[in-house]
């Protein structure tokens, strides 16, 4: 199993309200940055996402890539990789639960390239995905 980088964000809200802002991929281009198109090609019962199509546009890494989601109700949402251009594998998580002060959102990535990388320059590369991803969902649902 390949290794996971993970960080955790509180965010003032209602884990129903963070996951309904996780699962409301069609506005994924207004707040995510790299993100640039994103299509909905199937969904499971209740009509969150099953598979996604998304285009990524991170200046130098362009790539296009479907993934599957898992949905287990307000509390956690998994994903892998089912195709990409520049990807091997991509296995994430946001996980949601009640804090203090709104909900704890651990976010766990772990990602493999098709080019050759050293693990630390993958890790480093995972670290900032997950940390500009936990700081613009922060921005979104308390915006």
């Amino acid at each position: 199993m390949a290794e996971h980088t993970r960080s955790s964000i509180t965010i003032d809200a209602s884990p129903a309200e963070v996951m309904a802002v996780i699962a409301d991929f069609a506005a994924y281009p207004a707040w995510t940055g790299e993100v640039k198109e994103v299509e909905v090609l199937s969904t499971v019962e209740g009509g969150r996402a099953a598979e996604v199509r998304l285009v990524l546009d991170a200046g130098a890494i362009r790539d296009e890539h479907v993934l599957a989601y898992t949905w287990d109700g307000d509390r956690e949402v998994s994903w892998t990789l089912v195709k990409s251009q520049m990807l091997r594998s991509l296995d994430g998580s946001y996980t949601l639960a009640p804090a203090d002060k709104g909900t704890a959102v651990t976010y766990q990535l772990a990602v493999d390239v098709k080019i050759p990388m050293l693990g630390m320059i993958k890790r480093k590369a995972e670290k900032v995905i997950i940390d500009r991803a936990l700081a613009g969902l922060k921005k979104r649902v308390e915006g």
